[in-house]
């Protein structure tokens, strides 16, 4: 992989799995919905929209879909989508990290295979 896909590459891993994170954020901020009817869900959409951490989670996402498109068109979509991969494993740190949520000896083990197998894509 050339430089500059490396680059998009971890704009993708990254700026996805940011916008992931402060989506996650922001709706610690407005909570669930306790049915699934128009009404709650309209005001649950209503409380997110005034919540900036989702705008911020929004605008990552979507520089993270046009990077992913910059390194599809340059690289062969087996080594680019398993590379993605990646994110789980930033996702796993942001959320234990950012978050203070708890991972399990088992989701890190799962962590540990998805390292393995992008590198064993890498090497191929």
């Amino acid at each position: 992989m050339n430089p500059l896909s490396v680059l998009y590459l971890a704009v993708v891993v990254l700026a996805g799995t940011g916008g992931h994170l402060a989506t996650k954020h922001a709706l610690r901020g407005v909570g669930e919905v306790e049915r699934l009817r128009p009404g709650p869900i309209l005001h649950m959409l209503a409380r997110m929209i005034r919540q900036p951490w989702f705008w911020t989670g929004i605008v990552l996402m979507t520089i993270s879909f046009f990077s992913l498109l910059a390194l599809l068109a340059r690289e062969p979509l087996s080594l680019a989508v398993p590379a993605t991969a990646l994110s789980y494993v930033v996702g796993t740190l942001g959320a234990r990290l950012l978050l203070d949520e708890q991972v399990s000896t088992t989701r890190w083990f799962g962590v540990l295979l998805v390292c393995v197998g992008v590198t064993l894509i890498s090497l191929g």
